[in-house]
This record gives C-alpha cells, sequence and structure tokens, in this order.
C-alpha cells in the first residue's frame, strides 16, 4: 500500500506538464463547476450553493456541473436530473480546462487541480473553527517544512493545495481577518457572506434539498423521535486521536438508562476522516444510534434539540438556532500542543471519575 501510494504521488510529477497546458485552453465564463471534501462528497456549502445555481440557471445564465471522484455520486446526481461528471472522464476532463469557475470546500482539488489553470478559484471552506490553519498552524509540516528534504518531499502537495484561491469565503469581519492570514491572501479577496450550508437550517428557506438514502433514511428516523415526544442529542467530534476517549469517559450501560428514563436519544455522527467508525457502529443500544459519517451534517441539524461536540466549527453553526450545546473538556487538554487555537469562549461538560456527569439541564 505504501508503494502504491508512493508511486501515486511522484507520479503527479507527470502532470506538471498539463498544468501548465491548462492555462492555454479558452475558459467559459458561464460554466461553473463544484466539488467537495477533495471529490469524495456532495456535501457542504458547494453542495447548497450548487443546488441554488441550479434552481436559478436560467436567471443567472451559468451552467453548474458537479465533479466528483467517486463515480456513486456522479450516478446518484444524474439519476436525480442534475449534471455530474466522473473526474477522470472525457467529459470530465473537458469540463475541468473549460471552466471558468471552480468552487470548493478544501482546495481546488476538490475538482481538479491538474486541470484547472487559468480558472477564477473560490474557496467556500468548511468552517468557522477554533483550531488554526493552513499556513497559521506551526505544526503544519506540509506548509512549514523543517528542511529541505521536506521542502522537496512536500513541494507537490503544497503546489496542489495552492495559495492563494482567488477568493476565500468567510462568516465574519472577525473571521475574515483570520482566513486572510491563514491563506495568505490579501483581506480584500476575502469574502464576508454566511454560509450556504447553514441557509437550509431555517424553515424559510426556499432550497430544494436532494437528500441521499442515507441522510433521508436518518432524517425520518429523528423526525419521528421528536414526533413520539423524544429529544434528539446529536454527537458531532471532529477527526484526532482523542475521539478514543469518548470510550474512556463513557459507561454506556449507565448512560442508555439515562437517555431511556428522560426520553432521550443519542445520535454520534463523526467526522468523515475518522479512524473510530467501526467502534462506534458497534455500540448497540436502544437509545444510542450511530449516523454514517458521510451523511451531511446539514440535512440533520435542525433535528437536533441538543448538540454536545469538542472544538468542531459545527458549534459556531449550531448557535444559529438558538438550541443548548455542550463541550467535552477532554479533548482540549491536547489540542493547544497539536495545532493551536485561534478562539477560545466556549462552555464544557464536566468529567470526572471517568465517567460523565451527566446532570439533567433540560429544556422541559
Amino acid at each position: 500500500m505504501k508503494i502504491i501510494n508512493w508511486f501515486k504521488y511522484w507520479g503527479q510529477l507527470l502532470l506538471l506538464p498539463v498544468y501548465g497546458i491548462s492555462f492555454l485552453v479558452p475558459k467559459n465564463r458561464n460554466l461553473w463547476l463544484f466539488g467537495s471534501t477533495f471529490g469524495r462528497r456532495f456535501a457542504d456549502n458547494p453542495r447548497y450553493i450548487y443546488m441554488y445555481v441550479n434552481q436559478n440557471k436560467e436567471k443567472f445564465n451559468i451552467r453548474p456541473v458537479w465533479i466528483s471522484h467517486d463515480r456513486k455520486i456522479v450516478n446518484f446526481l444524474n439519476k436525480n436530473g442534475y449534471e455530474a461528471y466522473y473526474y477522470h472522464s472525457l467529459k470530465g476532463i473537458w469540463l475541468a480546462l473549460r471552466a471558468k469557475v471552480y468552487i470548493f470546500d478544501n482546495y481546488s482539488k476538490d475538482i481538479n487541480f491538474w486541470q484547472s489553470g487559468g480558472a477564477l478559484k473560490v474557496n467556500l471552506w468548511h468552517g468557522t473553527g477554533n483550531k488554526k490553519i493552513n499556513y497559521d498552524n506551526r505544526f503544519d509540516k506540509f506548509r512549514h517544512p523543517k528542511n529541505l528534504w521536506e521542502k522537496w518531499k512536500y513541494f507537490l502537495r503544497r503546489l496542489s493545495d495552492e495559495r492563494p484561491s482567488h477568493y476565500v469565503l468567510a462568516s465574519s469581519e472577525c473571521m475574515a481577518k483570520i482566513f486572510a492570514s491563514a491563506f495568505k491572501i490579501p483581506i480584500s479577496h476575502v469574502i464576508i457572506d454566511g454560509y450556504p450550508r447553514n441557509d437550509v437550517l431555517f424553515a424559510d428557506c426556499n432550497l430544494e434539498i436532494l437528500y441521499t438514502e442515507k441522510e433521508k433514511s436518518i432524517y425520518d428516523l429523528m423526525e419521528n423521535y421528536k414526533k413520539k415526544g423524544y429529544k434528539n442529542i446529536l454527537y458531532m467530534p471532529t477527526f484526532r486521536e482523542s475521539e478514543s476517549k469518548f470510550f474512556d469517559v463513557m459507561d454506556l450501560d449507565i448512560f442508555n438508562s439515562f437517555l431511556q428514563e428522560n426520553n432521550y436519544i443519542f445520535y454520534s455522527k463523526l467526522h468523515t476522516k475518522t479512524k473510530f467508525a467501526k467502534e462506534f457502529e458497534n455500540i448497540n443500544y436502544s437509545n444510542i444510534i450511530n449516523v454514517h459519517s458521510e451523511v451531511d451534517s446539514y440535512t440533520i441539524l435542525d433535528l437536533a434539540d441538543m448538540l454536545v461536540t469538542d472544538y468542531s466549527s459545527v458549534h459556531t453553526d449550531y448557535i444559529l438556532l438558538n438550541s443548548q450545546q455542550f463541550f467535552l473538556h477532554m479533548i482540549w487538554k491536547n489540542i493547544q500542543n497539536i495545532q493551536g487555537i485561534v478562539i477560545l469562549n466556549m462552555i464544557v461538560i464536566c468529567l470526572k471519575s471517568g465517567r460523565i456527569q451527566w446532570k439533567n439541564l433540560w429544556l422541559g
């Protein structure tokens, strides 16, 4: 596996001429490409602005196309009447060369970096978090190599992560300053506006929402429990080794009894990069339900009566719903030394004697 990954990484050297040539291909200003999470998901901010542009494409005279590295996503969108292509298909490559606008939430390789020369790139990013990111994260070995060997070793990664994106979306003036520093772009290239993914949290949003089968299943389940009088507690940690501490501090037998007594349902929804999916999938209790990590959080977030998280940026989005949320403080012991903190203004849930001290502080 390491050998295969080595060839995949250094094989990108062969694509450098392709990247150069892509600058010479004439661009279509009305062709906009969308992608998310290194091409592996139909999710987050690009998903919702893609849906919005699709519903208004005649008005804006824009051709919106989703480019994915996963054929299942392409088939899903095609089946539902949306234009999407696999990134290594002939049509996907051609459109990547011709598009004037790239919209994504990590880097342009969410779509196809090697054909992106000359395109206008808009990074919607995927969070307004508390941890330092990109160039502000001094522990980032890709952007802060320690020696000449590391500079050479990681230069392809730095190139395809590229800086700057032409524009980056931030949700406030405070975050605009942080993102300008993290992405090394002029403050004038930071767009200050709300995140598209948050629009769907409100009842007056007229955006058509397209659910995957997994998303529709968990949405219906949470909605049915609410109708029966249960409260939904949604646990959404970010991805770090510290996720395993959940099992160190939780007595699941006692916790499930507590949930039963109070008509609560506890849903664990892990980050897509989690290493502990199997451990959470193997939890088998009546009032504890694991949500597949590939489910887009914003298809179910408004059904949660309480959010439990660590330092995931989902907490800033959940504030918009004016509902209760708690933070697991065990994670914060490690994050300062792992990545660094930008903002620290949080409520924590206390952990004592290896067990969460759950108190019935509910809405009633």
